[in-house]
């Protein structure tokens, strides 16, 4: 892969261009002050009124609509994937100018055809692989995170150059800037929500949960050994990778990984992800759940529902009351904190992360 770094943050030709970035959750937020700290000329476009809006106000914004900041040089949408070509289609495409270039922190809804740019617009994508909050945070410490970057749509020769100058100026340079392309980020993204990071995951955590309590174990002990120490595995592999989580467990646990974790993810789980792997190249993944969001979201609504009252989300409650270092108060229980909503609104992290 085309890895390039620049310990500058100083953005190049976007600085004789106007910016609209469209949304303000935490990629937006960070997108949008980070460029403006480089010296970038940025409007930030918002629906009136709401908790964004407030918070665009806070930091010093004086937001415009979504359809005035369409007519910008260039214009990022952070918006969620399933919003997104409502959005574009009813406020960006009857104000964007021949000759403007058009961004995205994922690659959802171009890859699948569900914003389609006239030809006359540059189409990319910069895409951190980290929160909004850390985007931010590195930027002002000195630093950045790695950020793909992409072109979908190139009629003016420019279009990389954009992608490159925008992820330098909010501090990916100082990480890596890593190319890609619109499907590669797309599809990979996607499935490693499904399988592993949340699909997967989920459904990992909670089977060991259930099957410990239905072998009469304490709920509590359940949940300690196959939900709260998760996060000491995973920081683990996060820092060292899985050889070095591995260095850092004991003997016993080392042999019970080599000789039992194979016999749960066997060749029918591979199966599994490998149809998983084919419903999102396909294309029947994003039309499944466009027409969910199209539907009012009754199935989305109702796992979310079966998953609140799970036992295992009552104990957690409990448990983490005795933890006073997690500082973090309990998410409202119509929301979803997931890393994966961390790019499009809160995205929509990985997610998955990463879309906030």
């Amino acid at each position: 892969m085309n890895v390039q770094h620049a310990q500058t943050t100083d953005p190049g030709s976007l600085r004789g261009k106007r910016i609209g970035i469209i949304g303000y959750g935490s990629q937006g937020r960070a997108h949008a002050l980070n460029l403006r700290d480089s010296g970038c000329d940025v409007v930030v476009g918002l629906r009136t009124g709401g908790a964004s809006y407030v918070k665009a106000i806070a930091d010093g914004w004086s937001p415009v609509t979504p359809a005035d900041a369409a007519t910008c040089d260039v214009v990022m949408m952070l918006t969620p994937d399933e919003e997104t070509p409502r959005i574009y289609r009813e406020q960006i495409a009857p104000n964007l100018r021949p000759g403007a270039a058009l961004g995205f922190a994922h690659g959802f809804a171009v890859h699948f055809n569900y914003v389609k740019a006239p030809p006359a617009v540059s189409v990319f994508m910069v895409a951190p692989k980290a929160p909004g909050r850390l985007v931010r945070s590195e930027y002002e410490g000195g630093r950045g995170v790695p950020c793909l970057i992409a072109v979908a749509q190139d009629p003016h020769g420019e279009a990389l150059e954009i992608a490159r100058n925008w992820a330098i100026g909010i501090g990916a340079g100082r990480a890596a800037i890593i190319e890609t392309n619109f499907r590669e980020e797309t599809e990979t993204d996607l499935f490693g929500e499904q399988a592993v990071l949340c699909g997967g995951l989920s459904a990992l955590v909670t089977a060991g949960f259930e099957t410990l309590v239905e072998a009469g174990y304490a709920p509590e002990m359940a949940y300690f050994e196959c939900l709260h120490e998760m996060k000491l595995i995973v920081d683990l592999i996060y820092e060292r990778g899985i050889t070095g989580m591995r260095d850092g467990i004991s003997n016993t646990a080392k042999y019970g990984d080599y000789t039992r974790g194979s016999r749960i993810v066997t060749e029918q789980t591979r199966q599994a992800m490998r149809q998983i792997l084919s419903e999102i190249t396909s294309g029947t993944f994003a039309k499944e759940w466009m027409a969910e969001c199209e539907a009012g979201k009754p199935r989305f609504e109702r796992f979310r529902s079966e998953g609140q009252r799970h036992q295992i989300e009552g104990v957690g409650v409990e448990l983490r009351s005795y933890m006073p270092w997690m500082a973090t108060p309990e998410p409202p229980r119509h929301e979803s904190p997931s890393p994966a909503l961390d790019a499009s609104h809160a995205m929509p992290e990985v997610g998955a992360f990463m879309r906030d």
